[in-house]
């Protein structure tokens, strides 16, 4: 999806009783610093209390999100800033999750990292033919964040979370229907797709169906809490590591990283 330019990294559109809320940093793939989580939390709390009924969370440019901005994260050593960031992920990840509406990630492109945690948040995930879909930490020996154990795990089990994970691998959109981590995917005219799929929802009780997401987010809220606060303490030790310190190195050099398991 693309749309024209705008100085904000977070675009919100309202049309009657949906809402599009669309990542717009389309030069890095709508890469995620802190400025930008910041302002997304900011707006789907906006979008939460607002009157529409259904949400559109989807990325401006190539990609809906190539995950964490790395280039934003080396550029700070200040290690007092990861535990703010990481507090503001998880308020924004249970804020998403939470939300009293139905939401829809619209996912075309590079969908990666916390960029895939973030998509897999939302009630259904609809995905263009065209999206990379990758849960891509380990390529820099990090673990997913964002509620990425959490949300996977539900979705295709214990042991097929954690291949996805340990791999890193990229998915084509009919892989990732195949393994259940995506709920559809579109061949033709998707903004269109997206469209239908929202408005055929509001042609439903949606009452009944936000009151059904409500319950079963209350019953499932304190383990993502739990995964949420097991992914920061386990980032931060993964950040001291040296096969991290290695992976970004290659990440720079554009090179094969060599792990040691150190």
């Amino acid at each position: 999806m693309t749309v024209s330019s705008s100085t904000e990294c977070v675009i919100v559109k309202y049309e009657g009783r949906i809402a599009t809320v669309m990542l717009n940093r389309p030069a890095v793939l709508n890469a995620l610093d802190e400025a930008t989580l910041k302002e997304l939390l900011y707006k789907l709390k906006e979008v939460a209390g607002s009157a529409v009924d259904v949400v559109v969370l989807c990325g401006n440019g190539r990609g809906f999100s190539a995950g964490g901005d790395i280039k934003s994260m080396l550029s700070s050593s200040d290690e007092s800033k990861f535990l703010p960031i990481m507090n503001t992920i998880s308020e924004l990840v249970v804020t998403l999750y939470t939300m009293p509406k139905l939401v829809i990630s619209a996912i075309h492109g590079p969908t990666a990292g916390l960029g895939l945690s973030l998509a897999l948040a939302a009630d259904y995930v609809i995905a263009d033919t065209s999206s990379v879909i990758a849960m891509n930490f380990i390529g820099i020996a990090l673990i997913p964040d964002g509620g990425g154990h959490f949300f996977l795990q539900n979705r295709v089990g214990t042991t097929a979370a954690k291949q996805i994970i340990w791999e890193g691998k990229r998915m084509t959109a009919d892989e990732a229907l195949k393994a259940g981590v995506v709920d559809e995917v579109v061949a033709q005219d998707f903004p269109k797709a997206v469209r239908e799929k929202a408005e055929a929802w509001l042609q439903k009780p949606i009452k009944a169906m936000v009151q059904t997401k409500q319950i079963l987010c209350e019953g499932n809220k304190q383990s993502l809490l739990q995964v949420l606060e097991l992914e920061k303490e386990g980032q931060f030790r993964m950040r001291a590591t040296a096969d991290h310190k290695e992976g970004i190195a290659a990440f720079l050099e554009k090179r094969i990283p060599v792990f040691q398991g150190k």
